[in-house]
């Protein structure tokens, strides 16, 4: 992968050139405050740390290198917000570092040379969504390339009750993201009222589980089972993916 490499500012150099010409007379000594001094050195600039809340020209180049590398991080504006965050989390997910807001010294550095998402199945169709459950992220896969990595989050394993559409009593369970092989299907567009809550732009690859937006998509599992997204991802995921698409669901080591 082509590196990145974190360039830094010119420093300019002033030098002053002695001539051949003979004085008349000798040159007097200069006092001490006209002598040339050793200019300072112009120190190398470095990223500095950022955390959420935090602005500037380094939150906007992180968001640029994050889309430049499929991650989405919401608008270019140089503000570090949530959608930023979800796209760091991701980024941190499959380089398979430590998920936290702060970004520091060791996620510039593999910014600079990011790791591949790794498949989820051994059979690996060109159009497809990866789900990694241990991590928490999908990538959609468009013509073999990586065309979206993004933050999820599913189910989040606690024992609930629920009716189920059209039952009469209520169905006991726990709130599981099921790993697999499936396929896309049926999709509604905007907000769908489900038992379980509101779902937006879903589209559903395993019975009554979809991928969809979510107003609260935290770090952690915590789904009754579906795939949530961010809202800015939600809004033009149905644009890229298509019905009876392969979507391979793990929870690898």
């Amino acid at each position: 992968m082509r590196k990145y490499a974190v360039l830094p500012a010119a420093a300019v150099l002033l030098t002053a050139c002695s001539g051949t010409e003979q004085a008349a007379t000798p040159p007097q000594e200069r006092p001490p405050s006209a002598r040339p001094t050793t200019p300072t050195p112009t120190p190398t600039p470095t990223h500095r740390k950022l955390k959420p809340g935090a602005k500037g020209s380094d939150v906007k180049e992180l968001q640029r290198r994050l889309k430049a590398l499929n991650y989405d991080p919401g608008k270019l504006d140089g503000k570090y917000g949530p959608s930023t965050e979800m796209a760091v989390w991701a980024f941190q997910a499959v380089n398979r570092m430590k998920q936290k807001g702060a970004v520091g010294k060791s996620f510039w550095e593999a910014l600079a040379d990011p790791e591949e998402p790794r498949p989820m199945a051994k059979k690996r169709e060109k159009d497809r969504v990866d789900v990694d459950l241990k991590r928490q992220y999908l990538v959609l896969y468009k013509d073999g390339e990586p065309r979206l990595i993004t933050h999820i989050s599913s189910g989040s394993g606690e024992y609930y009750c629920a009716k189920d559409r059209g039952a009469t009593v209520p169905r006991c369970r726990y709130a599981s993201t099921g790993t697999g092989d499936f396929r896309t299907g049926r999709r509604f567009t905007g907000w769908e009222t489900s038992p379980l809550g509101r779902l937006y732009n879903p589209i559903y690859f395993n019975g009554g589980i979809a991928f969809h937006g979510a107003l609260s998509v935290p770090k952690g599992p915590a789904s009754h089972g579906c795939v949530r997204m961010p809202m800015h991802v939600a809004e033009y995921f149905p644009d890229l993916l298509g019905t009876d698409v392969p979507v391979h669901v793990r929870r690898p080591r």
